[in-house]
């Protein structure tokens, strides 16, 4: 997001006062961190609401713009009506020079046309669409790529697929987890089921035999 957030600071707090704020249009924010003090804020409801329906809203560092002073900030949650869907409240926190993330950043896939196994038919399974690091707030990833060539039924995509940055660390470190695998197409999957029934079936009739 290029354009800041521009808000105003907000005098009253409370239920009353958010409520009224809402029916102006706007919706109640706060901007904490960095042992400063929590500065309450009103932003416009339909500008920020844009901004979280572009995506990535709480992994990328945003500046909001209050009353004419810019700060730096990452949005680390937000609260939806549950009845009406609408924006009810936003928190920010305050982005330093050393400032360092827990972010989810998403994982995309490349050269789908190099897979052997996707081309016998065979079916990407994403087991994780982001993964989660630990980063600088001035250096996070806007994505992880992990390459398909080669990839054939029955293998399996781990962390370890991706290159990351020095300072970017997964928050899972004890293991390799997986990110996806590659399934076998349901043709080959109901020969295989088939196969396996014949076999239990041909184990049953010679235990039968066996018994007489």
């Amino acid at each position: 997001m290029s354009e800041p957030l521009k808000a105003s600071v907000r005098d009253r707090v409370g239920k009353g006062a958010a409520r009224e704020l809402r029916r102006e249009g706007l919706v109640p924010a706060v901007i904490y961190g960095e042992k400063k003090s929590p500065l309450s804020i009103a932003l416009s409801s339909k500008d920020t609401t844009r901004a979280i329906h572009a995506g990535g809203f709480l992994s990328h560092v945003i500046t909001v713009e209050v009353d004419g002073e810019g700060h730096r900030v990452i949005p680390r949650d937000y609260q939806l009506d549950p009845v009406k869907d609408k924006l009810v409240h936003v928190d920010f926190l305050r982005v330093g020079a050393n400032t360092r993330l827990t972010v989810e950043v998403p994982v995309h896939f490349e050269n789908e046309e190099a897979s052997p196994g996707l081309k016998r038919g065979g079916v990407l399974n994403i087991v994780r669409h982001t993964v989660e690091v630990h980063c600088p707030a001035s250096a996070i990833p806007e994505s992880f790529t992990i390459d398909l060539t080669g990839v054939d039924v029955g293998d399996s995509l781990h962390v370890s697929a991706i290159t990351m940055p020095a300072n970017v660390k997964p928050t899972i470190t004890d293991r390799d987890f997986t990110i996806a695998t590659i399934a076998a197409p349901s043709a080959l999957r109901s020969e295989e089921s088939e196969a396996a029934d014949e076999a239990e079936e041909a184990e049953e009739d010679e235990t039968e035999e066996d018994e007489e």
